[in-house]
């Protein structure tokens, strides 16, 4: 895999993740506990021996930033390798930022170009998976392939949601439609027992799905991007363009757990879903295919009388005398006495607050980092860095929808409760 480049993508604003996108790129947004989504790709890449990454991203990217020169110096640990941002900019030749997936890679295709490799791995920073690159790269290369697409095979109420291959028995691609609807999605049905499904799962699932990973042959890419100089997205345009040429396009069947976290609820249910026992869908304790992230040297949890249940604890916090319940909470996460947190997420904090530090903000009337005593709060999420304070009630008690209530650091997004980074709900609020 010395000869593989890859290009992870860092999505756009990230309107579906507000307000968890409001200072962050979406790429970084907290998973899990103590990872950042960016891990997920990053990850699969050093685990198949492709360590030669490049991720771009035009949002909020300070953070992106931090994250990978914090966690990934892969001249140190994982081989000679890098793992860098490649941040929008603006230039006589390109005074515009990126449009699309297909353009964010064109405007450093003369930087991709420089490297002397032989196939180009395009992926999304927003999907929690597992997959061994080399296989996908390998199939490409047996196959004769010019461009591979990752295909999910998917049931039909999924599909509409997608962009859909129409494939041979072999695989090989001969039609890509973006989202059809009605008789343009029964023409896209594939048999895909052929391409490994039983039979049973074969009838349920007769679709194949684009998940947005791609493998180019070098010449393929650069010639692509050059003959649609207005080709702004991969999916809608790069493709069927290189159908209609008669470019050998071949997909790749990964059939295992995945997850595109586009939403505040697909983010939330992903989160949530790594607590159920005995076997989630989705584990991190996997240790021959682990899931890399920073380092902290964080102490171990402590727990004072604290009732836990299907829940996911963070190093370095402290739990009080409170109940928690199928919650999953960060890293240096403080919950005080006679707390209850129900199907909650909470991101922790970037730092610990001492005894005496919280003492002294209650004396001056200030609200200490974590969730204050006597507090409830079900179905939520908690970003970093929140201050909840005493006897405060977040259960979205009017079953609302959608919110926004920035002034008093809330949004309501699919009926989940998110209070901001850095936000503070003041005692006895009840939401």
């Amino acid at each position: 895999m010395k000869r593989v480049l890859a290009i992870i993508l860092g999505g756009g604003a990230g309107t579906r993740l507000y307000p968890l996108t409001k200072m962050r790129a979406k790429p970084a947004v907290p998973l899990a506990g103590k990872y950042r989504l960016i891990d997920i790709p990053i990850s699969n890449c050093i685990n198949s021996e492709i360590n030669k990454i490049y991720v771009l991203t035009q949002f909020n990217s300070a953070s992106l930033n931090r994250h990978l020169t914090m966690s990934y110096n892969l001249s140190a640990g994982f081989g000679q390798g890098f793992v860098e941002v490649l941040a929008a900019q603006q230039t006589p030749e390109s005074p515009s930022w990126f449009e699309g997936t297909a353009d964010a890679v064109r405007k450093y295709q003369w930087l991709f170009h420089e490297w002397d490799v032989d196939h180009y791995l395009i992926l999304s920073g927003d999907q929690l998976y597992r997959m061994d690159y080399s296989r996908f790269v390998q199939h490409h290369i047996d196959t004769g392939a010019q461009l591979s697409v990752g295909a999910l095979p998917v049931d039909q109420a999924q599909a509409e949601g997608f962009g859909l291959m129409r494939t041979t028995a072999d695989g090989r691609i001969q039609e890509f439609r973006e989202k059809p609807k009605g008789q343009a999605l029964e023409a896209m049905r594939v048999d895909t027992q052929a391409l490994g499904l039983s039979p049973e799962e074969a009838a349920k699932r007769p679709y194949l799905a684009s998940m947005g990973i791609y493998v180019f042959s070098r010449e393929t890419l650069f010639d692509l991007l050059t003959s649609n100089p207005s080709a702004t997205d991969f999916g809608k345009e790069i493709i069927p363009a290189s159908l209609a040429r008669g470019d050998r396009l071949q997909s790749y069947l990964f059939d295992d757990y995945w997850e595109d976290i586009g939403t505040i609820g697909a983010f939330y249910e992903a989160n949530l879903a790594l607590t159920d026992q005995p076997n989630p869908a989705f584990s991190f304790y996997d240790e021959k295919f682990p899931i890399y992230t920073r380092p902290r040297y964080l102490p171990p949890s402590k727990m004072q009388d604290a009732q836990v249940t299907a829940s996911i604890i963070g190093e370095g916090s402290l739990l009080k005398a409170c109940s928690i319940h199928h919650c999953v909470l960060g890293v240096r996460s403080r919950v005080e006495d006679e707390v209850v947190l129900q199907d909650t997420l909470v991101m922790g904090a970037d730092y610990i607050e001492s005894s005496e530090e919280r003492l002294m903000l209650r004396e001056r009337g200030g609200i200490p980092l974590g969730v204050g005593k006597g507090t409830t709060v079900k179905r939520a999420i908690l970003d970093k860095n929140v201050r909840i304070g005493n006897n405060v009630t977040i259960v979205n008690k009017d079953h609302v929808e959608e919110a926004d209530r920035p002034e008093l650091n809330f949004y309501i997004r699919n009926g989940i409760v998110v209070v901001v980074k850095n936000g503070t709900i003041a005692d006895g609020t009840v939401i």
